[in-house]
């Protein structure tokens, strides 16, 4: 279509605002969790996403029992040598047959939380054994960080980036795999790689910065930057691992991690995460200073939430949820719906256009704990119109394919080829969305009343 053309799929000003429940994004009305436990989680209609809770847990059911798991136990993960082969095109076709320890930790961390919390069918029991087995030889010593690439069979192919993400991803993975075995060693594992990671981003040239890792810009760099996104992986590793144990020094990781993000991240002037800060969590004075990725803001916001359960803590979650209501009211796409991803420059309000699929789920996560744990209103209308809009668009089946687009332009326009099989923002959005629902289920469809 031509307006595509002219538009372009980069950059565009866009007003993408929208007031959930009537609430206009300047208003700064406080997100209170309820306590009274008598308050409904669907709407007047007795639906919610504009269905029963046993219709929308049915959805969920086979979107992670019907379409994803079949599709990646037949072409993702790799029964012969373990661990997952991601560069799959839609039709389960293998593009290449290297494998990164990112996905490697990504892939523990989605088939341990299936089996420790919906189904622990010894086959992904086993899926967890091989995966384990294939990563661990590469366990880098002292504060090295884990190679990125391997061959099929294990050959090293390129050594660690200079970022920490992939060694916090297979802690991740470790520790559910300590749950699904019962052994602390694997825990214990996970963290000395969190403290290790901790004390690596602590560091004051950390990471190098030749140029500005988000634009590829030269010359914009922060030294050592605190990034939005470091803290959430952090946060989420730390939180994951005290549903386990208690445990003093991933306590202060999940503490530190929870502060940045919502008290140094967090700008008061437009009342958005900014992605990047100074290493002494001032703000920076360069054009990242305006720059919001609306992904990390909308992980941030449920992890802190779901921090807040486990802490029952009410403050805590009332304000994560506030964040969460902010960035999607910022983030709506006002013309074709859904989630803009990329907030290049708030003053110019100039947008990335891509739809990011993970994005719209991290926002359906965080609004169903909203509504698990409060009933608010306006979470109930935003799950409703971002779920309504995330089914018309997203899944491949209308297409005759399994699976989920990831990635797309702002129509989410169809494309017959992809170059990876996503293995953890979208089995971890069905698992976590599922186990919500199914609670609701089980209390008659009433807020969980954790607060008291």
């Amino acid at each position: 279509m031509k307006r595509r053309v002219f538009l372009g799929k980069t950059t565009v000003t866009a007003a993408a605002a929208a007031g959930f429940g009537g609430c206009s994004p300047n208003e700064r009305e406080p997100v209170r969790s309820s306590g009274d436990k008598t308050v409904s989680v669907v709407d007047e209609n007795g639906l919610i996403g504009g269905k029963t809770l046993t219709e929308l847990r049915d959805f969920y059911r086979y979107d992670l029992f019907d379409d994803f798991i079949p599709f990646h136990d037949k072409y993702v993960i790799d029964h012969e040598y373990g661990g997952f082969i991601v560069s799959i095109d839609r039709d389960g076709t293998m593009l290449a047959s290297d494998k990164y320890a990112r996905y490697l930790g990504r892939g523990l961390f989605t088939y341990g939380y299936l089996y420790n919390n919906l189904d622990n069918n010894p086959k992904h029991f086993e899926t967890l054994r091989k995966a384990v087995e294939f990563t661990l030889p590469h366990k880098p010593s002292g504060d090295n960080l884990w190679p990125e690439k391997f061959s099929r069979d294990g050959k090293l192919l390129s050594g660690p980036t200079n970022r920490i993400y992939e060694d916090l991803f297979i802690a991740n993975g470790l520790s559910e795999y300590a749950k699904a075995v019962g052994d602390d060693t694997y825990w214990n594992m996970a963290k000395e790689l969190l403290l290790k990671c901790l004390k690596i981003y602590d560091r004051p040239d950390y990471p190098p910065a030749e140029k500005d890792i988000f634009t590829g810009v030269d010359g914009i760099s922060v030294p050592a930057p605190r990034i939005q996104g470091h803290w959430m992986c952090l946060m989420d590793q730390a939180t994951g691992m005290l549903e386990y144990k208690n445990d003093s020094e991933v306590e202060e990781v999940a503490a530190r991690s929870v502060d940045a993000v919502l008290n140094h991240h967090f700008n008061p002037e437009y009342r958005l995460n900014n992605e990047v800060i100074n290493h002494d969590l001032s703000r920076v004075d360069n054009p990242l200073a305006d720059y919001v990725d609306m992904g990390h803001c909308t992980e941030t916001s449920w992890m802190a939430m779901y921090e807040a359960v486990r802490r029952k803590d009410r403050a805590l979650f009332d304000l994560a949820a506030q964040r969460l209501k902010r960035h999607a009211e910022v983030a709506w796409d006002d013309v074709y719906g859904g989630l803009l991803h990329t907030l290049h420059n708030v003053d110019n309000n100039t947008w990335g256009l891509g739809k990011a699929q993970y994005l719209q789920a991290e926002m359906l996560v965080g609004a169903l704990c909203v509504i698990e744990h409060t009933g608010a209103g306006w979470a109930k209308e935003l799950f409703t119109r971002l779920y309504t809009y995330v089914r018309e668009k997203f899944p491949l089946k209308q297409y005759g394919y399994p699976l989920w687009i990831d990635y797309a332009d702002r129509w989410v326009t169809f494309e017959p080829h992809t170059g990876r099989a996503e293995n953890f923002h979208h089995p971890r959005h069905l698992m976590l969305n599922l186990l919500s629902i199914e609670r609701m289920i089980e209390r008659g469809g009433k807020v969980s009343g954790v607060f008291g």
